[in-house]
Protein backbone atom coordinates (compact mmCIF):
# COMPACT_ATOMS: atom_id res chain seq x y z
CA UNK A 1 0.00 0.00 0.00
CA UNK A 2 1.33 3.26 -0.62
CA UNK A 3 0.65 6.59 1.12
CA UNK A 4 0.99 9.94 0.50
CA UNK A 5 0.59 13.20 2.80
CA UNK A 6 0.23 16.23 1.08
CA UNK A 7 -0.02 19.92 2.57
CA UNK A 8 -0.23 23.11 1.50
CA UNK A 9 -1.79 26.75 2.75
CA UNK A 10 -4.14 29.08 0.50
CA UNK A 11 -5.12 32.87 0.91
CA UNK A 12 -8.00 33.29 3.85
CA UNK A 13 -10.15 34.38 0.57
CA UNK A 14 -9.97 30.51 -1.20
CA UNK A 15 -10.67 28.64 1.91
CA UNK A 16 -13.88 28.40 0.99
CA UNK A 17 -13.12 27.66 -2.80
CA UNK A 18 -10.89 24.99 -2.04
CA UNK A 19 -13.37 23.33 0.49
CA UNK A 20 -16.04 22.77 -2.28
CA UNK A 21 -13.72 21.81 -4.98
CA UNK A 22 -12.48 19.11 -2.47
CA UNK A 23 -16.42 18.20 -1.93
CA UNK A 24 -16.17 17.80 -5.86
CA UNK A 25 -13.35 15.33 -6.15
CA UNK A 26 -14.08 13.61 -3.18
CA UNK A 27 -17.68 12.61 -4.07
CA UNK A 28 -17.02 11.76 -7.70
CA UNK A 29 -14.69 9.13 -5.64
CA UNK A 30 -17.51 8.16 -3.46
CA UNK A 31 -19.27 7.63 -5.95
CA UNK A 32 -17.23 5.34 -8.03
CA UNK A 33 -17.56 2.60 -5.35
CA UNK A 34 -12.76 2.30 -5.60
CA UNK A 35 -12.60 0.42 -2.86
CA UNK A 36 -8.56 0.59 -4.08
CA UNK A 37 -8.07 4.30 -2.78
CA UNK A 38 -8.70 6.15 0.50
CA UNK A 39 -8.65 9.74 0.94
CA UNK A 40 -8.57 12.01 3.83
CA UNK A 41 -8.27 15.70 3.86
CA UNK A 42 -8.17 18.09 7.58
CA UNK A 43 -7.72 21.71 8.08
CA UNK A 44 -5.27 23.07 10.33
CA UNK A 45 -5.65 24.92 13.05
CA UNK A 46 -4.62 28.38 11.52
CA UNK A 47 -7.94 27.55 9.21
CA UNK A 48 -5.83 27.78 6.17
CA UNK A 49 -3.38 24.67 5.78
CA UNK A 50 -4.72 21.85 4.31
CA UNK A 51 -3.54 18.43 5.14
CA UNK A 52 -4.65 15.14 2.55
CA UNK A 53 -3.31 11.66 3.12
CA UNK A 54 -4.25 9.51 0.67
CA UNK A 55 -3.78 5.45 0.87
CA UNK A 56 -3.71 3.64 -2.41
CA UNK A 57 -3.57 -0.33 -2.72
CA UNK A 58 -2.05 0.10 -6.06
CA UNK A 59 -0.26 1.67 -8.19
CA UNK A 60 -2.79 1.88 -10.81
CA UNK A 61 -5.28 2.95 -8.21
CA UNK A 62 -3.25 5.96 -7.65
CA UNK A 63 -2.76 6.81 -11.37
CA UNK A 64 -6.75 6.34 -11.75
CA UNK A 65 -7.49 8.53 -8.90
CA UNK A 66 -4.87 11.25 -9.91
CA UNK A 67 -6.51 11.21 -13.73
CA UNK A 68 -10.21 11.96 -12.43
CA UNK A 69 -11.24 15.25 -13.86
CA UNK A 70 -12.18 17.01 -10.65
CA UNK A 71 -8.77 16.15 -9.17
CA UNK A 72 -7.02 18.03 -11.94
CA UNK A 73 -9.58 20.66 -11.77
CA UNK A 74 -9.21 21.11 -7.72
CA UNK A 75 -5.32 21.15 -8.58
CA UNK A 76 -4.99 23.71 -10.75
CA UNK A 77 -7.88 25.84 -9.11
CA UNK A 78 -5.42 25.34 -6.05
CA UNK A 79 -2.32 26.26 -7.49
CA UNK A 80 -3.61 29.19 -9.32
CA UNK A 81 -5.19 30.45 -6.23
CA UNK A 82 -2.16 32.02 -4.92
CA UNK A 83 -1.06 29.76 -2.15
CA UNK A 84 0.77 30.75 0.49
CA UNK A 85 2.72 28.01 0.59
CA UNK A 86 3.19 25.33 -1.96
CA UNK A 87 2.44 21.69 -1.86
CA UNK A 88 4.45 19.86 0.06
CA UNK A 89 4.44 16.11 -0.40
CA UNK A 90 6.03 13.16 1.61
CA UNK A 91 5.46 9.31 0.44
CA UNK A 92 4.91 7.63 4.03
CA UNK A 93 6.10 4.25 4.71
CA UNK A 94 3.60 2.22 6.57
CA UNK A 95 4.50 0.79 10.21
CA UNK A 96 1.73 -0.25 12.34
CA UNK A 97 -2.13 0.02 12.88
CA UNK A 98 -5.56 -1.33 13.43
Amino acid sequence: MKSVKVTYTVKSSFVEQNKANINVFINELKESGNADVRYSIYLGEDGRTFTHISLYSTETAQEQFLDMESFKAFQQQRDESGLEAEPSIEVLNFVAGV
